[in-house]
């Protein structure tokens, strides 16, 4: 008898569901974990590390990371080409796709890492970019990327140090969406943006659930804006003996 092509049994035991990002990881047969993600019209199967559909672009890990080589020799003038900026578009999207997973998942130090992965090859694209136009096709999408990556390593370090270093990690994140807007000249739509409202309401909601009130990091910066100079020199010192208990 023929062996089976069809993934009739998959998708039946896997029944889509619209509007939600549907994520899981399996063995595959040789024993590696694999993470799958349904889709509407089938199953998308991604590895979990290095380029998520197992490629290495001529032998490296990534095509991120052989541009950079390309780079190395070729100088900081170097222009991408038609084929390297679709090869370029064809890893962000997969990377996307691995990004959502891992977020859905709960796996934040993954998703971090994915996200990392993105905005420097961002900044690699918008540095060599053939045009402006391609620049922004992607530029466009780096506030939802720095949204997830801000969000998930909140998660992770909520996790890992608890609710006052990931409100911490939250308000790093939200100056580096404040400088992003103030690159654009857009500093007056920070405040109204949605991405930022909702890393507000993320701060606000550890903040009530482990009733955390102005962290050390926070009263620091209250007292140097105060020029509360003797206050400030004390709590750095709190933070300190907080970061020597650590190690």
């Amino acid at each position: 008898m023929a062996k089976r092509k069809d993934i009739d049994n998959l998708l039946a035991n896997w029944p889509y569901q619209p509007g939600d990002v549907m994520a899981r990881v399996v063995k595959a047969s040789d024993g590696r974990e694999v993470l799958q993600m349904r889709i509407d019209l089938g199953v998308m199967q991604l590895e979990v590390d290095g380029r998520p559909d197992g490629a290495r672009p001529q032998g490296a890990e990534t095509y991120f990371d052989y541009l950079l080589s390309l780079v190395i020799h070729k100088g900081d003038d170097f222009v991408l080409t038609v084929e390297q900026c679709a090869e370029a578009d064809r890893e962000f999207v997969q990377f996307y796709h691995r990004r959502i997973c891992w977020l859905t998942l709960r796996r934040f130090r993954k998703a971090v890492k994915d996200a990392d992965h993105t905005l420097g090859f961002m900044d690699f694209a918008k540095q060599h970019s053939p045009d402006e136009e391609w620049t922004l096709s992607h530029e466009q999408y780096r506030p939802f990327v720095l949204f997830h990556r801000i969000q998930a390593a909140a998660l992770a370090v909520l996790e890992d140090q608890g609710p006052e270093a990931a409100i911490g990690e939250i308000n790093r994140g939200l100056d580096r969406f404040r400088s992003l807007f103030e690159e654009y000249d857009a500093g007056e739509r920070f405040d109204d943006d949605e991405l930022v409202k909702r890393l507000v309401e993320l701060q606000d909601s550890l903040r009530n659930h482990y009733k955390v009130g102005r962290t050390l990091d926070e009263q620091l910066a209250d007292a140097v804006a105060a020029e509360q100079y003797e206050l400030a020199a004390k709590l750095r010192d709190k933070i300190a003996g907080r970061g020597s208990k650590r190690n």
